[in-house]
């Protein structure tokens, strides 16, 4: 399965890991099939670290909420590694408190190996390129992003590498 999301500086096209965290990829994929990620803005960027998104728009960019409700375990697996750009995990507050928040590593971060469930990867270089202008984005010194950059809207493929 895969997801484009439709941001105001470009899409990203996400393979999503079904098979190796299938609570996660079914929270992530459900929310992404209701339009809760419509007008979500991308609310904290760490340029060489990553970006974060997944707060409902009419919420705080505290809220994160899981399909469920209330926040789901994390599906740590060996062999799902931040080790690279493009690497999507899931944002949380400690051990098993995953909800509708997630981020996108702009670099490899092996320190949150372990503590963040890796449940995705970036494909294609327009994703990559749309990453890049993501990066790119004015901050302040909270990593708050000075631009307005939210999901448009979300596709859900069935096919990883169907347009």
């Amino acid at each position: 399965m895969s997801v484009t999301l439709h941001t105001t500086l470009g899409d990203i096209k996400i393979e999503i890991f079904c098979e190796s965290v299938p609570k996660t990829a079914e929270n992530f994929l459900a929310l992404c099939a209701s339009s809760a990620y419509n007008l979500s803005p991308f609310h904290r960027s760490l340029p060489t670290f990553m970006v974060q998104t997944g707060s409902p728009a009419s919420a705080t960019p505290k809220t994160s909420l899981s399909i469920w409700t209330t926040p789901f375990d994390d599906e740590i697996r060996p062999s799902l590694r931040h080790n690279a750009r493009g690497i999507v995990s899931m944002a949380n507050k400690g051990p098993n408190t995953n909800g509708s928040q997630f981020f996108i590593c702009y670099a490899a971060a092996p320190h949150l190996n372990g503590k963040n469930t890796v449940f995705g990867k970036v494909i294609g270089d327009v994703g990559m390129e749309t990453l890049r202008k993501l990066e790119a984005c004015e901050v302040d010194g909270k990593g708050r992003m000075k631009e307005k950059v939210v999901i448009e809207k979300v596709s859900v493929h069935a096919n990883p590498i169907a347009g």
